[in-house]
């Protein structure tokens, strides 16, 4: 009498299929490349439109000093919102190690002139020589001209 003995155990694949965990890592890679510059945007302002924009590429940079100027008239340095009366000491502070002493000012198109005007001169006052203020490129051709040339 013979015993049939089964070889199935040893055909067992025991691998691990990396793949679908790849492909779970390379999405959730990518969604965090795209929100991260995202974030970095503190303060939502809708900038005003220009033809003539300047680039100004120190401003974006991490240690950039930026004052966002709200629609609703509240003042932001950096992400925290500051009163305009110590606006002057808390831009002074962030400057103190710098040897580039330019500030950024993002103002909502909507913001009243006046609140923006009062953050110019309390930046100023914080001894700023050099003042930025940011703009989008405005798209499309220029308008006509209004006048008649020649009257």
């Amino acid at each position: 009498m013979g015993i049939v003995v089964r070889d199935e155990g040893s055909k067992v694949n025991s691998d691990i299929n990396v793949t679908p965990m790849v492909d779970v890592m390379l999405v959730l890679l990518i969604i965090f490349m795209v929100i991260t510059p995202l974030l970095e945007q503190k303060v939502n302002v809708n900038l005003p439109r220009s033809r003539n924009a300047v680039a100004m590429k120190n401003a974006s940079k991490s240690d950039a000093v930026i004052v966002a100027i709200t629609r609703d008239n509240k003042v932001y340095l950096g992400q925290n919102e500051v009163s305009m009366s110590k606006l002057a000491k808390e831009v002074d502070n962030d400057l103190q190690n710098k040897t580039n002493k330019v500030v950024y000012i993002r103002a909502d198109e909507r913001s009243q002139y006046g609140t923006v005007e009062n953050a110019i001169d309390a930046v100023r006052t914080a001894g700023v020589e050099q003042l930025g203020l940011l703009t989008d490129q405005r798209q499309g051709p220029p308008p006509p001209p209004t006048g008649v040339a020649g009257q």
